[in-house]
C-alpha cells in the first residue's frame, strides 16, 4: 500500500498573505465563498500587552491537495505559490520527520 500525501504548515513562518487562498480558487475555478483553503488570522494576548498573531492556512472539505498536478508530478497549486516557502506536500512519513524539527506545524490530510 503507498504512503498518503498530506500538506503541512509550518505557520511560524506563514505571513497571511493569502497567496495560498487566491491560488487554490484560481486552480479550481472556485466561485466566491467556496475554496479549497481558508486563512485563519489567530491573537494570542502576551505579557507585557504583547500579541502574538499567527496566520493558519486550513483545508476545507473541498481540498484535494490538487489531485490532477499532483499525479503529473507537480505540486498542488498553494505549495507552488506559498510567498512565505512555509507550505510543504508529500508523503506523511516524510512530513512527520520534518515536524519533528518544527515546533508550529499543522499536518492535513485529504480524506
Amino acid at each position: 500500500m503507498a504512503a498518503r500525501n498530506g500538506l503541512m504548515i509550518d505557520y511560524d513562518f506563514c505571513t497571511g498573505c493569502n497567496s495560498c487562498v487566491v491560488a487554490c480558487k484560481q486552480e479550481h475555478s472556485y466561485p466566491v465563498g467556496k475554496g479549497g483553503i481558508n486563512l485563519v488570522e489567530i491573537m494570542t494576548p502576551l505579557p507585557d500587552d504583547r500579541i502574538r498573531i499567527d496566520y493558519i492556512p486550513f483545508t476545507t472539505a473541498y481540498c484535494d491537495l490538487c489531485y490532477t498536478r499532483t499525479t503529473r508530478g507537480e505540486q498542488p497549486a498553494c505549495v507552488k505559490h506559498c510567498q512565505a516557502a512555509c507550505m510543504y506536500f508529500g508523503t506523511l512519513p516524510e512530513l512527520a520527520a520534518k515536524m519533528e524539527a518544527k515546533p508550529h506545524c499543522v499536518l492535513f490530510t485529504p480524506r
